[in-house]
């Protein structure tokens, strides 16, 4: 009898698990059309009552500024969208085992292999630097985990379509952005293997409980990264909408008449401006005073230096890595940004 009910209670355990599933699959389906419904009517209210609050102003620079505020958002707000929904994904359902079978154990060969392994595993890069720890708690070489953390938000399929969508008949500044963020990548990899410390890297120790994984994570995980994404978008929307009203065009004329300063002054821009990877494309393509290859370089720094993961990476790694690495990855970025816009642009 007591295994008759041993048996019975392991199926019924096997049936809750399979109703919390399913529960937990119809909230993550309600909760992206809800998203979606909400960003229709944000589309919706924008185009309507944003020309007529700049006609009752009476500004043209506001009706200006309203006009790529709102073209940038909704734009870039779907591919944010599909991009969070896929990162959340795979930090739900991929077992991190499956990196470190995947990477040889010679770091000189490990390093390109993660840098291209962002092609395949799209991510945010907000989720990229606890990701990196995670490899890194699993004995993954730091030099191959820090070349994931820089490529996989910069150079995944989301990203790239977004970056087609946002320069239409454009394919060069596509590739542009992939060789130039695997370049980086791959280079930033290989500087860590040969010049880097391990007093300047705290890696990670493991945390006190064990993450959830399956539904469970899965719809956390994508609420958390689409409102927090979804926030740097607007702001880096409203920053570039402003940028291109506030600044008067002769101070644009001192850096667009100079392709060093335009590249410099972009690149130090996408520091500032934190806009997610999904979205920065459509913010660079806006930016149509400067060269391509400054919006080039705008589109390779953000995804792997600004603010927000400079604080991501002194959290995660200690502030000695992050003051190192932020500048190394910031110098690479730009130098390979005009390398690559020199040979395609």
């Amino acid at each position: 009898m007591d295994s008759e009910h041993g048996g019975g209670y392991g199926q019924y355990g096997g049936g809750t698990r399979v109703v919390d599933g399913l529960r937990f699959a119809v909230r993550a389906v309600a909760y992206a059309v809800v998203a979606g419904l909400a960003l229709i009517v944000i589309a919706t209210v924008a185009s309507v009552l944003g020309p007529t609050l700049a006609l009752d102003l009476y500004t043209p620079a506001v009706a200006a500024w309203w006009t790529v505020f709102t073209a940038v958002v909704v734009q870039a707000v779907p591919f944010l969208l599909l991009g969070t929904v896929v990162s959340a994904a795979i930090a739900a359902f991929v077992p991190e085992k499956v990196f470190t079978r995947l990477l040889p154990r010679n770091q000189a060969l490990a390093v390109p292999i993660a840098g291209a392994a962002g092609v395949v595993l799209p991510g945010c890069e907000c989720a990229s630097v606890p990701v990196a720890g995670s490899l890194m708690r699993r004995g993954v070489a730091p030099a191959a985990a820090l070349a994931f953390l820089l490529s996989a938000p910069a150079i995944n399929p989301v990203v790239l379509v977004a970056t087609s969508i946002a320069f239409p008949g454009q394919p060069d500044m596509v590739l542009g952005r992939l060789v130039a963020s695997l370049a980086t990548s791959v280079i930033m990899g290989w500087l860590w293997a040969r010049f880097g410390r391990d007093e300047w890297l705290r890696k990670p120790t493991s945390a006190g409980g064990a993450s959830d994984s399956g539904w469970r994570g899965f719809l956390p995980g994508l609420q958390h990264d689409f409102l927090h994404a979804g926030g740097f978008l607007v702001l880096g929307a409203g920053a570039a909408a402003t940028f291109n009203i506030v600044v008067p065009r002769s101070v644009l004329d001192v850096f667009t008449g100079s392709p060093w300063l335009s590249v410099l002054l972009l690149a130090v821009l996408a520091v500032v401006l934190c806009v997610c990877s999904e979205a920065d494309a459509f913010v660079a393509a806006s930016l149509s005073g400067f060269s391509p290859t400054a919006r080039l370089a705008f589109m390779v720094v953000g995804p792997m230096v600004d603010l927000k993961l400079f604080a991501l990476q002194a959290g995660t790694f200690g502030r000695s890595f992050a003051v190192r690495f932020s500048s190394a990855t910031w110098v690479v970025a730009v130098a390979s940004s005009v390398v690559v816009g020199w040979w395609l642009l």
